[in-house]
């Protein structure tokens, strides 16, 4: 035998040499295929992306006002602080509504309403105050309260609960109008009475969306579009402030300081360029963009994080979208179905009206940023929102059954077996026998003399 036959082969021979791991595409897909259909997908996903942009939110809101909290004398952190206090009011709202039933909602919606309508009241009382022109907040006990954001959820459970009680009635005019157009009259009335235009809009996109997924005439929503679109307008050629920011929108020139605020949100976008400079080193945090912890974080987060930084809040909330719509296909109940589709409407066209304002595809419009400006009503009301529509999620077909299951198996998976009582007998047996004290190892007659012995005369 040569040498080189006699040399040991290192190949290693598989069933498959091609694909020794099996069709590894294949299997991804189809894992991905199987979460797709799974009936908690929208539980988790909701939970996931919500908890995602409340925490680019604390992060963002601590980043953007640490510079003037310092110069004011007070602590770097205190905007986290209060905005994290703030979160975790939230947090308690989402956990109860998501364990309410959708029952619940469905009981409590003229409540709801009605408290939100008073609420809203308040703002022309001597407990509402003013800012920048706009008269939409309330002071109870030193802290400032905006009751329209309450009064967007109110609207959206009500809305819900009305056309799917009229379900069948909606192609006639007279039970399609009432009672759900002197409700909506009468919230947004009160939000345009406090000169708040931007916060109106985004009621009536909730109005419009829970009315087309209700499933009313088309001619009646169109005409209903029409009359909402003559009054923005009545309502911007007669104020000489909204005529000014379009102008100055549509033409590009600005008297004095009146485009200020957008020309540096524009400037941040651009100074963050592909990858952004960095969390924390923004330059127009130091007091040059107004309101950048605000109405305008968004150009924060383009100034630290970049293109990639603003694609990832807007695939964010694309993946809310995408949820929230396929929550609205399974679910076979209308009053959940419309409730979702004004929630929906309200969180999404707010979020994306906000992001088409700080990059200049609309004149400038004071609405926050969902789940991430600084503000404890928005982020209380919406993360309350949120708590709904976990709530809907977890009585979708099937839904139960796949959250209780996952949970059985993690329990499982996370116990403590003991181990068997044979096992643990012999092991205490074996140690025992063959330790002695101090832990030294005994040797039993039995098996000394079972050792073999030197024969006589060997060395």
């Amino acid at each position: 035998m040569t040498m080189q036959e006699s040399r040991r082969s290192t190949r290693v021979v598989r069933p498959d040499e091609e694909q020794p791991l099996g069709s590894i595409g294949s299997r991804v897909k189809e894992g991905v295929g199987s979460w797709l259909k799974s009936p908690a997908l929208d539980f988790y996903g909701l939970i996931v992306v919500g908890a995602l942009l409340i925490g680019v939110g604390l992060v963002m809101v601590l980043s953007s006002s640490a510079v003037i909290n310092i110069s004011k004398g007070l602590s770097g952190y205190a905007g986290l602080f209060r905005q994290g206090t703030f979160a975790i009011l939230g947090l308690v709202v989402l956990v109860v509504a998501a364990l309410l039933p959708p029952s619940f909602f469905r009981r409590a919606a003229w409540p709801l309403l009605f408290l939100g309508l008073v609420l809203q009241s308040l703002v022309h009382t001597p407990l509402g105050i003013g800012k920048d022109g706009n008269t939409n907040w309330i002071l109870i006990g030193g802290q400032t309260l905006q009751p329209s954001e309450f009064l967007k959820l109110a609207l959206a459970v009500w809305l819900g609960a009305v056309l799917s009680t009229k379900q069948k009635l909606l192609n006639q005019p007279f039970h399609l109008a009432i009672p759900m157009v002197p409700g909506v009259i009468a919230a947004l009335g009160l939000v345009l009475s406090g000169h708040d235009l931007g916060t109106a809009l985004v009621m009536a996109m909730l109005v419009a969306g829970a009315v087309w997924v209700s499933g009313a005439p088309r001619r009646w929503f169109a005409l209903a579009a029409g009359l909402g679109l003559v009054g923005v307008l009545a309502l911007t050629f007669t104020s000489a402030n909204r005529m000014h920011r379009i102008g100055n929108w549509l033409t590009g020139t600005c008297e004095n300081d009146s485009c200020y605020q957008s020309d540096q949100g524009l400037a941040a976008l651009a100074g963050g360029g592909w990858w952004g400079v960095g969390i924390g080193e923004s330059r127009q945090k130091w007091g040059l963009l107004p309101a950048a912890q605000d109405d305008y974080i968004f150009a924060i987060i383009g100034e630290e994080l970049g293109l990639i930084g603003t694609l990832g809040v807007l695939a964010l909330f694309t993946a809310l979208a995408l949820f929230m719509f396929r929550m609205i296909t399974r679910i076979d109940d209308r009053f959940q179905q419309i409730t979702v589709a004004g929630i929906s409407c309200w969180l999404l066209g707010q979020a994306f009206v906000n992001m088409m304002v700080v990059t200049g595809l609309l004149p400038v419009l004071g609405v926050p940023l969902p789940f991430i400006s600084s503000g404890g009503s928005a982020l209380i009301a919406s993360m309350a929102a949120l708590g709904v529509l976990i709530s809907f999620a977890r009585r979708e077909p099937g839904a139960a059954e796949a959250i209780s299951a996952r949970i059985g198996v993690v329990r499982r998976s996370t116990s403590v077996l003991p181990a068997p009582r044979d096992a643990r007998a012999g092991t205490s047996r074996r140690g025992r026998r063959g330790t002695g004290r101090g832990g030294s190892t005994r040797t039993s007659r039995s098996d000394a003399g079972s050792r073999p012995r030197p024969r006589k005369g060997s060395r």
